[in-house]
């Protein structure tokens, strides 16, 4: 790309659809790139102050229903003066042409190139989605370092769970923002409100400080790290007085006040959901200690039975959509889901409209929910997640599940007309045995056993599917180390001949895995320090993209790089991944306040050495995890003693569904 351009942004930002129109007969899925979708918005460009380019970055089928880029979206279009729009991934085909004919970055609402806009905001779930950040980057005509960029240019900031460690991106991100994004997105859009308003002093130097000093944002290069002679970080300290010494995350505590999306994006092309998701509560307890998403978003928040209710009819009566998903780390532990669930199955009986719980702990499934969420007589899939084999491992992950729990669970499922379930569990997990894994093949067979039994039909069938366990920041388990591939791989061989040593039962239950070697690279980034990110530029420059994409997807070009690069530090791929860290090491993320007590991670991770399990906080005295002090919070949840019923009826007895909705 070419050197920094200075000139200041376009008043008016130009669409670039004349230039890409002519490429896209050429691409596979060019209906991804075609925008307008019912609930896009398009905003006059001279009417907005300030300027949002939105990204989830993967294609387009995985990212528009990403829930926290549409809650984004449309928090920011509600503003008068202010204008986002949305950009994904573009797949290598179209990216080879947007090169070869000068076509830049470009949002899918007004086809407006990205460099153009005030900020570029892109939220991660997943580190593998870096590369593509590297693209999106490249392709706009953004310099690739925070450091080479100038006023011209779009200020980059980072969200979703993966920034709760930013530093393998550093250099490449202007900024980030840990925890909740609806009330920081406005922030943000405040402070850079009032810096253009002013003429913008200081320029981008100034507005940064400004966003540094909120001590919410996070902004690598006013941090510098110092290391040990091993490779291990000495420090990370400010370079500026004016620069708080940790950032701490958002926590949105009233969800109900954040009733969002009210109008959610309509996909155009076949997308990984097709549904209305309602997040029904934010946070977790259970202390799973394998889960960062559940320790990063504490404390628990509910949305009271009666906000739900209305988000559902508002969101299918706008959409159309056929099915509801009622969204949590763990839904059925909603203190009201019952009422919730019988109530909305009541209010759309006789209509064509299903729910579902995609995310159903084992011991929180019962007969009551799997009749009402079967009502419709549509049983969309089952997924429990046991996460071990054996009662050991999973004390030592603190998921307290019994096997009897399993079994009696998938059994009321078996006898209320489901004939399929999926069971989700990891490998790789600390202290895992090979015996640990064998127990998922005598679990599944015995589910198989009991379902046959209860229902006197061979037409049972279960699915086990294995994800490979990965250490995250700010969990329990941030210390432990890594199980090398050929393990994991030689476990997962195993695993499947015992599944098939019973033929009878083997026949009927679907194996489905992740090998380690992608697990091991994802290991690498999340845990990984800034001395990560030469590595990550260096696969993008040999090819790498859609590495969250198995077809994508190259180990041996991770290893590659990491081999070329990491030895200049002193370092190697094994010490980011296979190796245990101690507890006074400073953690690469250790100035980052998730608001867990950093003593009390550790001595959960002594106690699952111990195979100690940890109850539930929301049941019992507070175990001191540090949130509720540090972020001036609390658990907020039920009951609250109120009905969904009655909602005002939609359409009659159906459901109206707008035109140019249905599906």
């Amino acid at each position: 790309m070419s050197a920094p351009s200075t000139t200041p942004r376009p008043a008016a930002a130009n669409s670039v659809w004349p230039q890409l129109e002519p490429l896209l007969p050429q691409v596979t899925k060019p209906i991804q790139y075609v925008g307008g979708e019912l609930g896009a918005v398009v905003k006059d460009w001279d009417a907005a102050t300030v300027r949002w380019a939105l990204m989830y970055p993967d294609a387009y089928e995985v990212g528009l229903p990403n829930q926290g880029v549409q809650i984004l979206y449309e928090v920011l279009n509600e503003l008068p003066d202010v204008l986002a729009e949305r950009t994904y991934a573009v797949w290598p085909d179209l990216e080879n042409l947007m090169r070869a004919h000068g076509v830049p970055q470009f949002t899918v609402d007004a086809h407006r190139s990205v460099h153009d806009f005030d900020v570029f905001g892109v939220s991660f779930s997943t580190e593998l989605g870096y590369t593509n950040l590297l693209t999106a980057i490249d392709l706009a005509g953004i310099p690739m370092l925070a450091a080479d960029r100038t006023d011209a240019d779009p200020v980059i900031v980072a969200g979703g769970h993966a920034a709760f460690n930013p530093e393998p991106i550093a250099d490449f991100i202007d900024a980030a923002v840990l925890g909740d994004g609806e009330e920081a997105v406005l922030e943000i859009t405040t402070i850079v409100r009032e810096w253009k308003a002013e003429g913008s002093p200081g320029g981008r130097d100034e507005l940064l400080l400004r966003l540094a000093r909120t001590e919410s944002v996070y902004v690598p290069r006013f941090y510098d790290v110092d290391y040990l002679p091993d490779g291990r970080i000495q420090r990370v300290v400010p370079n500026r007085a004016d620069v708080p010494f940790r950032v701490h995350k958002r926590t949105t505590m009233d969800l109900d006040a954040w009733p969002y999306p009210k109008k959610p994006l309509v996909p155009l092309a076949e997308t990984v959901h097709e549904r209305y998701a309602v997040e029904i509560f934010r946070g977790c307890t259970r202390g799973c200690r394998f889960c960062q998403a559940g320790m990063i978003t504490r404390p628990v928040r509910e949305r009271s039975i009666t906000t739900v209710g209305q988000m559902v009819r508002d969101g299918l009566e706008f959409s159309g959509f056929h099915e509801v998903g009622l969204l949590s780390l763990s839904s059925a532990d909603h203190s009201e889901i019952g009422d919730m669930c019988s109530g909305l199955a009541q209010q759309y009986e006789g209509t064509n409209v299903s729910l579902s719980l995609p995310s159903t702990r084992v011991d929180a499934f019962n007969i009551d929910l799997a009749q009402e969420l079967s009502r419709n007589g549509r049983r969309t899939g089952l997924t429990f997640a046991p996460e071990g084999g054996s009662e050991r491992i999973r004390k030592v992950i603190n998921k307290m599940v019994s096997e009897e729990d399993l079994i009696r669970t998938v059994v009321t499922a078996y006898t209320n007309g489901w004939r399929q379930v999926k069971l989700y569990f990891m490998c790789g997990l600390p202290t895992e045995t090979d015996e640990d894994v064998l127990q998922i093949a005598r679990m599944a067979h015995e589910v198989i056993k009991a379902g046959r039994a209860a229902t006197g039909s061979k037409d049972i069938r279960c699915t086990v599917s294995i994800g490979g366990f990965v250490p995250k920041p700010h969990t329990p388990f941030q210390w432990a180390a890594m199980a090398r591939p050929e393990v994991i791989d030689s476990r997962l061989k195993m695993l499947k001949q015992e599944i098939n040593s019973d033929r009878s039962l083997g026949r009927a239950i679907g194996f489905r895995y992740h090998d380690g070697e992608p697990s091991l690279i994802e290991g690498l980034l999340s845990r990984g320090d800034r001395r990560v990110g030469a590595v990550i530029r260096k696969v993008w420059e040999n090819g790498g993209r859609f590495d969250g994409w198995s077809e994508h997807f190259s180990y041996q070009r991770w290893v590659d790089a990491a081999a070329e690069v990491l030895p200049t530090f002193g370092v190697d791929l094994d010490w980011y991944t296979t190796r245990e860290r101690d507890e006074l090491e400073v953690l690469p993320w250790d100035h980052l306040d998730s608001g867990l007590d950093k003593d009390w991670l550790w001595q959960d991770w002594q106690d699952s050495l111990s195979e100690y399990e940890q109850d539930d906080c929301r049941w019992t005295p507070c175990f001191d995890c540090g949130v509720c002090p540090s972020m001036d919070t609390e658990i907020q949840i039920g009951p609250t003693g109120k009905k969904l019923l009655p909602l005002t009826p939609i359409g009659g007895s159906g459901l109206k569904v707008p035109t140019g909705a249905q599906h």
